[in-house]
């Protein structure tokens, strides 16, 4: 263990990062490895601002790209307080190209789509029946479909990967994110290194 007056290298930030991102809550990341609460948050806050920026991350888009949309719910500190998180994917590359953090309703549906990049805003889009999508996405371009359809299994299998590597998005867990504002870091983050290992792993 290591105590909170020790100077800790990259490689130890970056495990215990991980393990905050994860599943390892704050109280056991001290009693593990010895930092403080706030040292770790500012820590995260340091990395996050490192990123790029979400757009810098993604491939170039090609003509017959197409968009899967869908959105899955979490909470922040209490279960009634539920935070939906939007997102956009791209079919052939498979990464996020934008996403939406906010309630279930037409007004962060819209924040997600004024999200994406001018380049995929002509891309056909595929979302499931939910009656607020047809609210924002061009009628020309959008095409809902039932879950049966299988048009979104991408995005929705994105999502259950989430779900696994990130404890505040598993059901019915005690991992929940306490503050907004870290919620909100923690899925930039994510998303952010998910697209970069995308780009890195394929060849287009």
């Amino acid at each position: 263990m290591l105590t909170p007056k020790t100077r800790y290298t990259p490689e130890q930030k970056a495990t215990i990062l991980h393990a905050y991102r994860e599943r390892m809550s704050l109280r056991g990341i001290q009693r593990v490895f010895g930092v403080w609460r706030t040292t770790l948050l500012g820590w995260l806050k340091a990395r996050v601002a490192d990123l790029p920026n979400l757009t810098d991350t993604l491939l170039p888009v090609q003509p017959d790209d197409v968009l899967e949309l869908d959105e899955l719910v979490s909470f922040v500190s209490e279960k009634w307080f539920k935070r939906w998180l939007w997102l956009a994917m791209c079919r052939r590359t498979r990464q996020i190209v934008a996403y939406a953090i906010g309630d279930r309703s037409e007004t962060t549906a819209r924040k997600l789509w004024q999200a994406v990049p001018e380049s995929y805003r002509a891309c056909p889009v595929y979302t499931d029946a939910y009656d607020v999508y047809p609210l924002i996405v061009p009628p020309q371009q959008h095409h809902a479909a039932p879950k049966a359809a299988h048009q979104t299994n991408h995005q929705e299998r994105w999502n259950n990967t989430l779900r696994q590597w990130l404890g505040r998005y598993t059901r019915k867990s005690l991992s929940f994110s306490k503050q907004d504002t870290y919620h909100s870091l923690v899925t930039h983050w994510f998303i952010i290194e998910h697209n970069l290992r995308m780009r890195s792993s394929r060849t287009f």
